[in-house]
């Protein structure tokens, strides 16, 4: 199981309803549905990870999230879940937006660009390559890479309230520095309360 499944379940009441997006072969939410009775769909677009769904169990529906997610009604989600897919949509705002209309929190998990290590890859001329950013510059699904600072500045700027946090390197948590020490970031937020 990837090392942020675990705090992303942590962070869900049993019983509730969840909506994945970009969730892969359906591995987050069968485990949620095992673990703490979550009733839920998954969105992907790659046929083959859609299969894997239906393997697994998942309600899945086929799209492009570039495409905007008109079909969920407001509020029809607990949560709204964008596991290691964040860096990888265009439409960042659009998105993070979207997710808080369904749902009424969202929870992102992103590979921290501001870990020691990409920044000493940077600093010896190439981009980084680690488990959390397994491309070459030239093959990569990535178009937005941040730092945790980058998108908690995003958050704020949109409106968007943190609740959690956690910051992760090779599954431990990291508390000294996070946004230098950690290599992946999960983060749980909602709309400002009024």
């Amino acid at each position: 199981m990837r090392q942020d499944f675990q705090t992303i379940a942590g962070w869900i009441r049993p019983g509730s309803q969840v909506l994945d997006l970009g969730c892969g072969n359906g591995e987050l939410l069968r485990s949620l549905h095992e673990q703490r009775g979550v009733r839920g769909y998954g969105v992907e677009i790659a046929p083959e990870r859609v299969l894997g769904c239906i393997r697994n169990g998942v309600n899945v529906i086929q799209r492009d999230l570039e495409g905007g997610l008109a079909e969920f009604a407001a509020d029809s989600f607990d949560y709204v879940v964008l596991s290691q897919t964040l860096q990888a949509v265009r439409g960042t705002e659009a998105i993070l937006r979207e997710m808080l209309r369904i749902g009424r929190e969202g929870i992102v998990t992103f590979p921290n660009f501001g870990y020691w290590k990409n920044r000493w890859q940077v600093l010896r001329g190439h981009m980084p390559v680690s488990a959390d950013i397994p491309y070459q510059w030239y093959d990569t699904p990535n178009v937005h890479l941040c730092t945790m600072e980058d998108f908690e500045t995003l958050c704020a700027r949109l409106g968007i309230h943190i609740l959690e946090q956690v910051v992760m390197t090779g599954g431990r948590r990291v508390r000294w520095l996070p946004n230098l020490a950690g290599s992946l970031a999960v983060y749980r937020f909602e709309r400002v309360p009024r």
